[in-house]
């Protein structure tokens, strides 16, 4: 099938872009590797597409003493390539490299990831996991929310219908901070059916463990550090915090997340 019939605007600057967003039949557009889709199945039937790939501010990279802001409009590639700084000690690049195929990290965007919350999606997983923020401008003007409360259920956010995603913002971590990040795909470049990722930054005393890929928003399991510190089972963590789930996708999960507990103590990548 064909995209029905829309008009296309390139806006110069996120302010312009959210300008013509005013209204009910106008949508954001960078990469399209999810958009696009839904136009040609005609899940989607926007009058109106305001592509945000020009606009300067949503390409930059900011970087400040205690986190680096980036830019929604940069791509899984450009990640990837590690041609953008990065705030941690060297994970931004796997994480990107293993989500879909090169084609579509080529023009697939990270603020486009976000923006669309498919629960399977990598940056959803490893950003909310990560304690990263999500920068929006509206007509009322800019605010900033965690991961945690902008991805509020599966393919569901707070973004207003007028507001896009401008940035990411993601703290530092130190030498001292691991990482992992553990998805089961049935094949490279297919979404994930269960993930899990485990953070340990002793520095900022923040310590997560995160099962994603649920059919809704990442959830937090209980009591990470003793998860991490090997004095919690993470098979019954799983159990008690996703009851929602089938008996066999708990058994993925607690699989997933065991496995990312145990990359996180041999300093193995995920």
């Amino acid at each position: 099938m064909k995209a029905a019939r829309f008009d296309l605007h390139l806006a110069a600057d996120a302010a312009e872009a959210v300008r013509h967003l005013q209204g009910d039949d106008a949508k954001p557009v960078a990469g399209s590797q999810s958009l696009g889709p839904m136009l040609n199945l005609r899940l989607a039937r926007p009058g109106l597409l305001v592509d945000v790939t020009r606009c300067a501010e949503l390409r930059a990279v900011t970087e400040e003493a205690e986190d680096v802001l980036y830019g929604a409009a940069l791509t899984h590639a450009e990640f990837e390539d590690g041609a953008l700084p990065d705030a941690t000690p060297g994970w931004l690049a796997p994480i990107a490299r293993r989500i879909a195929y090169r084609a579509v990290r080529n023009r697939g965007t990270i603020g486009g990831s976000i923006a669309h919350a498919d629960p399977a999606a990598d940056w959803v997983a490893t950003m909310t996991g990560l304690g990263a923020s999500v920068r929006i401008l509206g007509p009322e003007g800019a605010r900033e929310l965690p991961m945690a409360e902008f991805v509020t259920g599966a393919l569901s956010t707070a973004l207003g219908p007028d507001e896009i995603v401008t940035a990411i913002r993601l703290p530092r971590r130190g030498p001292e901070a691991r990482w992992s990040y553990w998805k089961f795909c049935r094949k490279v470049g297919e979404f994930a059916k269960a993930s899990a990722c485990v953070l340990a930054d002793p520095a900022r005393d923040e310590y997560r463990v995160l099962a994603a890929a649920i059919e809704r928003a990442p959830v937090a399991l209980p009591d990470p550090r003793a998860l991490i510190e090997g004095r919690a089972d993470p098979r019954e963590a799983v159990e008690a915090a996703l009851p929602f789930l089938s008996p066999e996708r708990r058994a993925l999960q607690a699989t997933a997340t065991s496995r990312a507990l145990a990359a996180l103590e041999t300093g193995v990548p995920a």
